[in-house]
Order: structure tokens, then C-alpha cells, then sequence
């Protein structure tokens, strides 16, 4: 059941990444028109480097796939956690009606962190 639980997750977690760095590149999902102010200005800045955006999508795009795949599960986790640091932070101080899902996103992301933990280890030895 553990399994079944983890899969799904990992499916459903690393679908939505890949699907918001496609967009990156490819724009096909709408800006809504209620963003707040700082969320503007926030974007507005974040545009403005020009490398930023692409990079940001290209490692949403490696991570949702390594996130979905159960022997890259690890790896997708961690090249996952910066973005979803980012996430997080520009949630809690631009927007903060996104908070809800990015605390989700990231309990998820770490979560598999911490079922991989063994993993890991051998980074830090």
C-alpha cells in the first residue's frame, strides 16, 4: 500500500513540475489576472535575466521526470528541492494564497527525501 501511496505521489508531484517547466518554455497556461502586486513585480524582475526563467524550467523539466521514475526518485528529489525552496519563499512574501499547495509540494518533496535517506549518506561520508 506504501507503494501504491509513494507512486501516486510521485506521479501526481512530478507531472506538475514537468507540466510548469514546459510552460516555461512553451506559455500555453494563461497568467491569472488577480496576482497580486508583488507577485508582479516579482516576475517582472525575475524576466528581466534573461537565463533565469529557462534554467528554472529546464530543472522543473529533469526533476518532475527523475521525481516520477523510481530508481531516480532520489536524485529527482533533490535537484527538485531548490525550486520548491523558491517556491515556498516567494509564496510566503508575494503570494501568500499559494502557500497551502507549496507547503503540500514541499512535505511531499521531502518526504521522498527522507525514504531515501540511505541514499544519501554516501554525499556526506
Amino acid at each position: 500500500m506504501k507503494n501504491k501511496i509513494t507512486f501516486i505521489l510521485s506521479l501526481l508531484f512530478g507531472l506538475m513540475f514537468t507540466n510548469a517547466g514546459l510552460n516555461k518554455f512553451l506559455n500555453y497556461m494563461p497568467i491569472p489576472d488577480d496576482l497580486p502586486e508583488k507577485t508582479i513585480k516579482v516576475m517582472t524582475a525575475f524576466m528581466e535575466i534573461n537565463w533565469l526563467i529557462p534554467l528554472v524550467g529546464f530543472v522543473e523539466i529533469l526533476g518532475g521526470i527523475l521525481f516520477i521514475i523510481p530508481k531516480t526518485r532520489a536524485l529527482g528529489a533533490i535537484v527538485i528541492f531548490p525550486i520548491m525552496i523558491g517556491i515556498l519563499l516567494t509564496n510566503i512574501f508575494s503570494a501568500p494564497s499559494g502557500l497551502p499547495i507549496a507547503i503540500i509540494l514541499l512535505l511531499i518533496n521531502v518526504w521522498i527525501m527522507y525514504e531515501n535517506r540511505g541514499k544519501y549518506l554516501s554525499l556526506v561520508k
